[in-house]
Protein backbone atom coordinates (compact mmCIF):
# COMPACT_ATOMS: atom_id res chain seq x y z
CA UNK A 1 0.00 0.00 0.00
CA UNK A 2 2.77 2.34 0.64
CA UNK A 3 4.47 2.08 -2.96
CA UNK A 4 0.35 3.23 -3.94
CA UNK A 5 -0.12 5.69 -2.13
CA UNK A 6 3.92 7.16 -2.75
CA UNK A 7 2.82 6.39 -6.67
CA UNK A 8 -0.53 7.94 -6.53
CA UNK A 9 0.79 11.27 -4.94
CA UNK A 10 3.72 11.57 -7.58
CA UNK A 11 0.87 11.35 -10.46
CA UNK A 12 -1.29 14.15 -8.43
CA UNK A 13 2.09 16.44 -8.33
CA UNK A 14 3.14 15.71 -12.22
CA UNK A 15 -1.24 16.19 -12.83
CA UNK A 16 -1.16 19.85 -10.72
CA UNK A 17 2.65 20.75 -12.00
CA UNK A 18 2.01 23.87 -14.78
CA UNK A 19 4.01 24.80 -18.02
CA UNK A 20 4.22 28.26 -18.72
CA UNK A 21 2.93 29.11 -22.29
CA UNK A 22 2.68 32.55 -23.78
CA UNK A 23 2.58 34.22 -20.10
CA UNK A 24 0.10 31.89 -19.47
CA UNK A 25 -0.09 28.54 -16.62
CA UNK A 26 -1.68 26.16 -18.49
CA UNK A 27 -1.75 22.22 -16.78
CA UNK A 28 -0.40 19.24 -18.11
CA UNK A 29 -2.50 16.96 -19.20
CA UNK A 30 -2.17 13.23 -17.43
CA UNK A 31 -1.39 10.09 -19.33
CA UNK A 32 -3.86 7.60 -18.63
CA UNK A 33 -1.58 4.91 -19.56
CA UNK A 34 0.41 6.07 -16.66
CA UNK A 35 -2.21 6.09 -14.24
CA UNK A 36 -1.48 3.88 -11.46
CA UNK A 37 -3.91 1.10 -11.28
CA UNK A 38 -6.04 0.88 -8.11
CA UNK A 39 -5.73 -1.91 -5.60
CA UNK A 40 -8.07 -4.79 -6.31
CA UNK A 41 -10.55 -5.25 -2.93
CA UNK A 42 -11.03 -8.66 -1.93
CA UNK A 43 -13.56 -8.09 1.05
CA UNK A 44 -13.06 -11.30 3.69
CA UNK A 45 -16.25 -12.42 6.79
CA UNK A 46 -14.27 -13.61 9.69
CA UNK A 47 -17.37 -13.67 11.45
CA UNK A 48 -16.60 -17.90 11.72
CA UNK A 49 -13.07 -18.06 12.80
CA UNK A 50 -14.07 -17.99 16.46
CA UNK A 51 -10.38 -17.14 18.84
CA UNK A 52 -8.50 -16.34 15.73
CA UNK A 53 -10.13 -13.31 14.75
CA UNK A 54 -7.43 -10.98 15.69
CA UNK A 55 -5.09 -13.31 14.01
CA UNK A 56 -7.37 -13.27 10.37
CA UNK A 57 -7.01 -9.55 11.13
CA UNK A 58 -3.87 -9.31 11.56
CA UNK A 59 -2.62 -11.34 8.60
CA UNK A 60 -4.92 -9.48 6.16
CA UNK A 61 -2.67 -6.19 7.56
CA UNK A 62 0.46 -8.20 6.80
CA UNK A 63 -0.55 -9.15 3.08
CA UNK A 64 -1.79 -4.90 2.77
CA UNK A 65 1.28 -3.63 3.78
CA UNK A 66 3.38 -5.95 1.90
CA UNK A 67 1.99 -5.44 -1.93
CA UNK A 68 -0.09 -2.89 -3.73
CA UNK A 69 -2.11 -4.91 -6.23
CA UNK A 70 -4.65 -6.13 -4.11
CA UNK A 71 -6.72 -5.28 -0.73
CA UNK A 72 -7.71 -7.36 1.91
CA UNK A 73 -10.77 -5.46 3.72
CA UNK A 74 -13.68 -6.95 6.13
CA UNK A 75 -16.60 -7.18 4.80
CA UNK A 76 -19.39 -4.99 5.51
CA UNK A 77 -22.21 -6.16 7.30
CA UNK A 78 -24.54 -8.07 4.91
CA UNK A 79 -22.15 -7.75 2.25
CA UNK A 80 -20.89 -11.34 0.72
CA UNK A 81 -17.10 -11.39 0.82
CA UNK A 82 -15.19 -12.66 -1.44
CA UNK A 83 -12.97 -15.04 0.98
CA UNK A 84 -14.89 -16.81 4.14
CA UNK A 85 -12.81 -17.71 7.03
CA UNK A 86 -13.50 -20.04 9.45
CA UNK A 87 -12.05 -22.28 12.56
CA UNK A 88 -12.31 -25.58 12.97
CA UNK A 89 -10.47 -29.02 14.95
CA UNK A 90 -8.66 -29.85 11.76
CA UNK A 91 -5.38 -28.73 10.38
CA UNK A 92 -5.33 -25.47 8.57
CA UNK A 93 -6.68 -24.96 4.86
CA UNK A 94 -7.37 -22.96 1.96
CA UNK A 95 -10.19 -24.39 -0.45
CA UNK A 96 -9.93 -21.68 -3.05
CA UNK A 97 -12.83 -21.37 -5.93
CA UNK A 98 -11.36 -18.39 -8.24
CA UNK A 99 -8.01 -16.29 -7.99
CA UNK A 100 -8.99 -13.91 -4.66
CA UNK A 101 -12.18 -16.21 -3.67
CA UNK A 102 -12.64 -19.19 -1.46
CA UNK A 103 -12.52 -20.14 2.10
CA UNK A 104 -10.03 -20.52 4.74
CA UNK A 105 -10.28 -22.67 7.72
CA UNK A 106 -7.80 -22.25 10.57
CA UNK A 107 -7.38 -25.50 11.81
CA UNK A 108 -7.09 -25.94 16.10
CA UNK A 109 -5.07 -28.62 15.28
CA UNK A 110 -1.81 -26.91 14.18
CA UNK A 111 -2.41 -24.25 16.74
CA UNK A 112 -2.50 -27.02 19.16
CA UNK A 113 0.85 -28.62 18.18
CA UNK A 114 2.21 -24.96 18.80
CA UNK A 115 2.08 -23.08 15.30
CA UNK A 116 1.46 -19.09 15.47
CA UNK A 117 -1.83 -18.32 14.39
CA UNK A 118 -0.58 -15.73 12.47
CA UNK A 119 1.65 -17.12 10.55
CA UNK A 120 -1.35 -19.98 9.98
CA UNK A 121 -3.53 -16.87 8.70
CA UNK A 122 -1.29 -14.88 6.52
CA UNK A 123 -0.02 -18.58 4.79
CA UNK A 124 -3.59 -19.34 4.26
CA UNK A 125 -4.56 -16.02 2.77
CA UNK A 126 -1.48 -16.68 0.97
CA UNK A 127 -3.29 -19.32 -1.38
CA UNK A 128 -6.20 -17.37 -1.89
CA UNK A 129 -4.26 -14.99 -3.38
CA UNK A 130 -2.57 -17.60 -5.91
CA UNK A 131 0.72 -18.96 -3.39
CA UNK A 132 0.80 -22.68 -3.43
CA UNK A 133 3.34 -24.40 -0.83
CA UNK A 134 6.63 -23.99 -1.49
CA UNK A 135 7.57 -27.34 0.70
CA UNK A 136 10.19 -27.94 2.18
CA UNK A 137 11.11 -24.62 2.83
CA UNK A 138 13.18 -22.34 5.35
CA UNK A 139 10.98 -19.68 7.74
CA UNK A 140 11.96 -16.81 5.52
CA UNK A 141 9.63 -18.03 3.38
CA UNK A 142 5.80 -17.72 4.48
CA UNK A 143 4.64 -20.31 2.09
CA UNK A 144 6.97 -23.33 3.55
CA UNK A 145 4.16 -23.53 6.08
CA UNK A 146 4.71 -26.20 8.84
CA UNK A 147 7.75 -27.09 7.23
CA UNK A 148 9.32 -24.46 8.80
CA UNK A 149 9.10 -25.98 12.43
CA UNK A 150 6.75 -24.67 15.47
CA UNK A 151 9.58 -22.34 16.41
CA UNK A 152 9.15 -20.35 13.53
CA UNK A 153 6.31 -17.38 13.56
CA UNK A 154 7.43 -15.10 10.73
CA UNK A 155 4.20 -14.08 9.06
CA UNK A 156 5.67 -12.09 6.50
CA UNK A 157 5.89 -13.38 2.64
CA UNK A 158 9.48 -12.52 1.20
CA UNK A 159 10.32 -10.63 -2.39
CA UNK A 160 9.24 -13.48 -4.31
CA UNK A 161 6.30 -14.21 -2.41
CA UNK A 162 5.36 -10.68 -2.64
CA UNK A 163 6.10 -10.42 -6.79
CA UNK A 164 4.30 -13.35 -7.16
CA UNK A 165 1.18 -11.75 -5.68
CA UNK A 166 1.88 -8.46 -7.78
CA UNK A 167 1.94 -10.52 -10.98
CA UNK A 168 -1.16 -12.10 -10.14
CA UNK A 169 -3.12 -9.33 -9.23
CA UNK A 170 -1.13 -6.26 -11.05
CA UNK A 171 -2.81 -6.78 -14.18
CA UNK A 172 -6.49 -7.84 -13.46
CA UNK A 173 -9.12 -4.79 -13.85
CA UNK A 174 -12.20 -4.58 -11.18
CA UNK A 175 -14.28 -5.74 -13.97
CA UNK A 176 -12.44 -8.91 -15.55
CA UNK A 177 -13.24 -12.34 -14.08
CA UNK A 178 -9.93 -13.62 -12.64
CA UNK A 179 -9.25 -17.20 -13.75
CA UNK A 180 -10.89 -19.96 -12.25
CA UNK A 181 -8.25 -22.05 -10.29
CA UNK A 182 -10.62 -24.35 -7.98
CA UNK A 183 -8.62 -26.17 -5.56
CA UNK A 184 -8.12 -27.41 -1.99
CA UNK A 185 -4.99 -26.62 -0.40
CA UNK A 186 -3.90 -28.51 3.17
CA UNK A 187 -0.87 -27.53 4.40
Amino acid sequence: MHIRTLTGGLTAALMVSLTLTGGQAVAAAPDAADAPLAARVLTYDAGGSAEFRSAVDRGAAIWNESVDAVELRPAAAGQRANIRVLADNGWPRAQTTTLGNGTVYIGRQAVQQGYDTIRISAHELGHILGLPDRKPGPCSSLMSGSTAGTACTNPYPNAAEKAEVEGNFGGLLADRTPATIPAMIVD
